[in-house]
């Protein structure tokens, strides 16, 4: 029987985003609309099978400390294993390193079975994102080692950046990497460093899942008086193996210096192991010397330019994930909506008692919660798979249109982590409403998917910090050129769809609320003053995102109608359904938000620590 989900990703993947278009490209050549399905249904079906029964396992069986290793429930390993062994790890990877050379929107597509199955019960994203920043800065020896290895299931990986003391702050890290011995530069597999510090926050960074687990952290190297530099100017990436490891990808049977401080016991994800790691504190003495030993990836100080490809490759899983999630509540509160029965319709007389109760879907405020949750998860997924697409542009495409695929994603990939983040969490809350007093109960998953996301608007930056990229950064830089790229984009949208009468006035109201997002862009940044026109960078963000929703849903529509147009097909007719709640229920919310970074207002920026 075909999913709801599955109907929606062959939509989006086929009708709407052409995916079979790119096998006309030399790198996806092998492929076609038979290698593509075959991916999704080995991917949906380990998803039923190994995934979905055991949700609320990890999710009541934490994972445990005893002193030597971390202890998870046999199915996290039964899961992890079979996504390792379908080669979903390296399924965008070229063949020499074991991939399948898929293009990565179906990569994309075929992982949103798991989100929406588990979303905890396992962290492949990391070691992917691990992966494909090794293949990036790393030396050849590096990428054939840890790269490899990762890929094809062996190792994990993991993204150490945050500290006790620092937080999101990584200018104040504090992780230090001395140069290990006089050959030092020498080795094989990098320039070799001991680091001591601290990292917390970490995902995934104990367990028993793999043989090795290959760390990527960011220490800052001291300049010659011994003090570390200030700033995110001094900080560079190290490869730290749990293990350490010969040339050949072979353990040696070190133990690397690298000590689980403890477990962070989080209100969701509980399924993934969070820690405190500790770097060079003597636990596991190796090779005689003090530190934890690291190689050092690509140039010194060039440590977070080369993290950040992870990062960004993060934000995108991450807005992925929240929108699995609100899918999750989403399916299960349609699905209470249509069997419970509850209430009866008003009539002209009022409520008639003799007559038998309803289902909840029968009430208008049931369908408007149902519409909302559908609205702004199929919109952020469509989002998110048009992020992936333009990562195949990016990599595959024309000179021009790469370059353009680039610079657009630059700009969207603030909204794709950030908006799914909040609104996909306010569909789960809905979810809740749906659900009633069962809702909060732990006899229906909603609560826990409600949980599970809630951290997800602190994953991989907080809005905070994404919002100050994408006013900050992603909509000035290079005079603008990428928000005049969007712009452009969009425009395109509404001239497309104006061909059809039902879409002109949507057309015609994205229209004001481009112009009035590119109006608010110029007037926060009149003044010339950073702390003006970030002080409310976070409403600017939020109408930003349901600006660029409200696009992805016309351009949605604009499919839909191109082939059905009388709307025969009630999938179509939900789509279509879908945008017309989006442009009437969410994009005139942006008037305020803009509204208060325009003028630059200084009302919370101001209050002083005692005012409040």
């Amino acid at each position: 029987m075909t999913t709801p989900l599955r109907t929606t990703l062959d939509f989006l993947l086929h009708d709407w985003l052409q995916a079979c278009s790119l096998t006309d490209r030399e790198r996806f050549a092998d492929h076609s609309r038979e290698t593509f399905d075959a991916v999704l249904d080995t991917c949906e079906r380990i998803a039923r099978e190994k995934y979905a029964p055991f949700n609320r396992t990890v999710d009541t069986q934490e994972p445990q400390f005893d002193g030597e290793k971390v202890i998870l429930p046999q199915c996290t390993h039964d899961a992890r294993r079979a996504y390792a062994d379908s080669g979903m790890l390296s399924a965008a990877q070229d063949y020499a390193l074991g991939g399948m050379q898929l293009p990565y929107v179906v990569e994309s597509a075929a992982n949103a079975f798991f989100g929406v199955a588990s979303i905890s019960i396992g962290s492949n994203l990391l070691t992917t994102g691990n992966a494909n920043a090794i293949l990036v800065h790393g030396t050849p020896a590096q990428q054939q080692v840890f790269a490899a290895n990762e890929f094809n299931g062996r190792w994990a990986g993991t993204m150490c950046l945050s500290e006790p003391q620092a937080g999101s702050s990584l200018s104040d890290i504090a992780t230090r990497a001395e140069p290990d011995g006089a050959d030092f530069a020498d080795d094989p597999l990098g320039p070799r460093y001991r680091l001591t510090g601290n990292k917390m926050w970490i995902s995934s960074g104990e367990h028993e899942l793999t043989e090795n687990i290959v760390h990527l952290v960011l220490a800052k190297i001291p300049g010659p008086d011994g003090r570390l530099v200030a700033g995110t100017r001094g900080i560079s990436l190290f490869i730290v193996p749990k293990q350490l490891v010969d040339t050949e990808g072979q353990l040696t049977g070190e133990r690397n210096d690298v000590a689980l401080a403890g477990l962070n016991h989080k209100l969701g994800w509980r399924g993934t192991t969070n820690t405190l790691l500790n770097f060079g504190e003597g636990r596991y003495p190796v090779r005689g010397g003090a530190g934890a030993i690291g190689y050092l990836v690509g140039q010194p100080g060039e440590g977070l330019k080369c993290m950040f490809h992870m990062m960004n490759e993060a934000r995108i899983a991450i807005g992925m994930a929240a929108t699995m999630l609100g899918l999750a509540g989403y399916y299960a509160s349609l699905d209470y909506a249509k069997t419970r029965l509850q209430g009866r319709p008003v009539g002209a007389g009022g409520k008639d008692a003799t007559q038998p109760q309803v289902p909840l879907i029968a009430h208008a405020d049931i369908k408007r919660m149902l519409l909302a949750q559908k609205s702004w998860c199929e919109g952020a997924l469509a989002l998110n798979l048009y992020c992936a697409r333009l990562v195949d542009e990016g990599r595959t495409g024309e000179t021009q249109a790469a370059a353009n695929a680039r610079l657009l994603l630059e700009v969207l990939t603030p909204i794709a982590k950030s908006w799914p983040s909040e609104n996909c969490l306010e569909a789960n809350s809905l979810a809740i409403q749906i659900h009633g007093g069962y809702g909060y109960t732990r006899d229906f998953p909603v609560e826990q998917y409600w949980r599970d996301n809630r951290l997800n608007m602190i994953h991989e930056g907080t809005h905070g910090i994404q919002a100050a990229d994408l006013l900050g950064r992603k909509v000035v830089m290079q005079g603008g050129a990428g928000l005049t790229l969007l712009a452009e984009t969009i425009s395109a949208t509404m001239e497309r769809s104006r061909q059809h009468k039902a879409l002109a006035p949507w057309a015609d109201q994205l229209a004001v609320a481009l112009q009035d997002v590119l109006a608010a862009t110029q007037a926060a940044w009149a003044s010339g003053d950073p702390q003006e026109a970030l002080a409310n960078a976070v409403p600017y963000m939020q109408a930003f995102g349901h600006m660029v929703l409200a696009w992805v849903w016309l351009d949605v529509a604009a499919s839909v109608l191109e082939r059905d147009p009388a709307l025969h097909d009630a999938a179509n007719a939900g789509r279509m359904g879908a945008a017309r709640y989006f442009f009437g229920y969410e994009l005139p919310r942006i008037t305020p938000w803009l509204a208060v970074a325009a003028r630059r207002d200084m009302t919370c920026a101001q209050m002083a620590p005692d005012m409040f």
